[in-house]
């Protein structure tokens, strides 16, 4: 049986964690380095960590503060945030990333994951899809959610992942920090699309979000949230019991 991943996600602007609604209304949280430290000692499967605005601004991802967490951190971490060229890829791992995240630099140029895939294994490419309804269709947004494009969401992850991507990260717009539950309708969508892992992002509110999602969805491997662990609302320890108690298998703390 497949093992279910629980991901903490840092959001990190200026050198600092932060957190929003809707990905606006960004508030300041902590440190990345002392938060990576945390999450690797107290169970955390995986390690996300955004360096949101760096497509926006239109600059290269932040190398000395990704450096410094990544020493802190004993369990993979993925790192995504200004990823444009092969040469970006290259200086994040290097910087210790296990995975690289890409988002807008792949609808910029759809040839990036290829190239990539080939180079560094489709294990390491990761396709983060930042999603929202618009009048009724999933379509894709870029700039860290700021910029609608023409992309409907399922067809444009199915190409990334016929091109090479290794792991779809399904950020919902819609349901980001509203703590309503995780958008199980666009994840099913996905999932049934796709045949690599699948991580839920967007609308976890509590330790029963993601049951569940991993009871509805069986498809889905992994659960991300930022909030509700950065300010201890769900401890990963607990939920993770949660979820074994109910028969979901996840990786012994």
């Amino acid at each position: 049986m497949i093992t279910k991943r629980i991901i903490p996600c840092l959001d990190v602007k200026d050198g600092r964690v932060v957190k929003g609604v809707n990905f606006k209304g960004l508030g300041d949280v902590s440190s990345p380095v002392e938060l990576a430290e945390f999450y690797s000692s107290c169970g955390a499967d995986e390690l996300v960590f955004y360096d949101i605005t760096a497509s926006s601004d239109g600059r290269k991802l932040f190398t000395d503060i990704l450096t410094e967490t990544a020493k802190k951190v004993f369990i993979p971490l993925t790192v995504g945030g200004g990823i444009n060229t092969v040469e970006d890829f290259d200086r994040v791992l290097k910087c210790g990333a296990d995975k690289v995240s890409v988002n807008s630099g792949a609808i910029r140029n759809p040839d990036l994951i290829p190239r990539a895939a080939e180079r560094y294994g489709n294990q390491c490419v990761v396709i983060s899809a930042d999603v929202k309804r618009v009048n009724g269709v999933f379509k894709v947004f870029a700039k860290g959610g700021r910029e609608e494009t023409d992309l409907e969401a399922v067809s444009w992850i199915k190409r990334c992942v016929d091109n090479g991507a290794g792991e779809v990260v399904l950020n919902s717009i819609d349901t980001d920090g509203v703590k309503g539950g995780f958008d199980l309708e666009m994840l099913k969508a996905v999932s049934d699309a796709v045949s690599v892992p699948v991580i839920a992002c967007g609308g976890a509110g509590c330790a029963e979000d993601f049951l569940k999602l991993l009871k509805t969805l069986p498809k889905v491997d992994a659960g991300l949230a930022a909030s509700i662990f950065h300010f201890g609302e769900v401890k990963i320890e607990e939920l993770k019991k949660l979820l074994s108690d109910n028969g979901i298998n996840v990786r012994a703390i």
